[in-house]
């Protein structure tokens, strides 16, 4: 194995501003309010002394930019979660939590893969789309990605994937 980089994907366009209610139990939550995200991807990788760089990453830069955007300006709800149950017609999605029924315009709302709408919870959200392709993890010498979301300054959560001898599942 050759020497290895860690390039920091960090810019204000790697970021959106969503809605949330944190889920706490199954009788409690927060009241539905709102963020102005930042993601913060590490990347961890071999250079290619030839060229002294890693890779073009600028691939991954638009795959964070296309999430965020996709994501900005709507209200994130969990589609994992054990006490929320999601229902929908042509112009509503219901979101029922303690027996109290929300609804959404369908439009407003991002339904993701994610048991809470938490910084963990997204970080681990964001990580997975970086290791839907095995092979180009391997292509890239990727071995470490961490991701950081964060909900304000100096408040954040990460989740990490790292290449120990074989690709690992996120």
């Amino acid at each position: 194995m050759g020497r290895l980089a860690t390039l920091e994907l960090f810019k204000e366009r790697m970021g959106f501003s969503a809605g949330h209610f944190t889920i706490f139990s199954e009788t409690s939550r927060e009241h539905l309010h709102g963020h102005n995200y930042q993601v913060h991807v590490s990347l961890t990788m071999e250079v290619e002394e030839k060229y002294g760089l890693t890779f073009d990453y600028r691939d991954y830069k638009d795959i964070l930019y296309k999430r965020c955007r996709e994501l900005n300006e709507t209200f994130i709800l969990p589609k994992y979660s054990p006490y929320l149950s999601l229902e929908e017609d042509e112009l509503y999605i219901y979101a029922t939590f303690n027996k109290e029924r929300i609804p959404f315009l369908k439009r407003d709302v991002t339904i993701l893969s994610i048991t809470n709408a938490t910084v963990e919870e997204l970080s681990l959200w964001f990580l997975k789309i970086f290791c839907e392709d095995e092979k180009d993890l391997e292509k890239n010498k990727i071995k470490r990605i961490e991701v950081k979301v964060s909900s304000s300054p100096g408040q954040f959560g990460s989740t990490v994937w790292e290449h120990n001898g074989g690709i690992l599942k996120v």
